[in-house]
């Protein structure tokens, strides 16, 4: 997937809110050595990890792709890819009203440990999650 792909399929998983990423923004996170892209078809996963700690930096699956294990499969083979560079926990933070991915994540071992007020824009707050690895 090239980043324009990437922020194609981004700007249909998040239309409204948060703000779909630009293929600019994906160009300049693949560059980071830190980062790392998992890629299924009609999703992916960007990650990074840094020491001991990754961040899950956004998840994204075709409208009409989901509810088929593809997120469950990038979010496994995301623990596995930050554990072999190192971190020992993962974060990423999650629109507080995006029902779906809150079940997704809390079924994948991971738990609430924090709020971002207006995270996303005025009104639109983060949950941040944390997951042992």
């Amino acid at each position: 997937m090239t980043p324009q792909d990437l922020a194609a399929l981004h700007g249909r998983c998040f239309a409204a809110h948060p703000r779909p990423w630009t293929a600019a923004e994906f160009q300049a996170l693949l560059a980071g050595p830190a980062n790392f892209l998992l890629i299924r078809p009609q999703a992916f996963l960007l990650g990074r990890a840094i020491a001991d700690e990754a961040e899950l930096l956004t998840l994204a699956v075709a409208p009409e792709a989901r509810r088929q294990g593809l997120a469950s499969a990038l979010l496994a083979e995301f623990a596995a890819t930050s554990r072999a560079r190192g971190a020992r926990a993962a974060f990423l933070e999650v629109a507080a009203d995006n029902a779906a991915a809150l079940a997704l994540y809390a079924g994948a071992g991971w738990e609430a440990v924090g709020k971002r007020r207006d995270y996303y824009a005025p009104g639109i707050g983060a949950i941040v999650m944390r997951r042992a690895l």
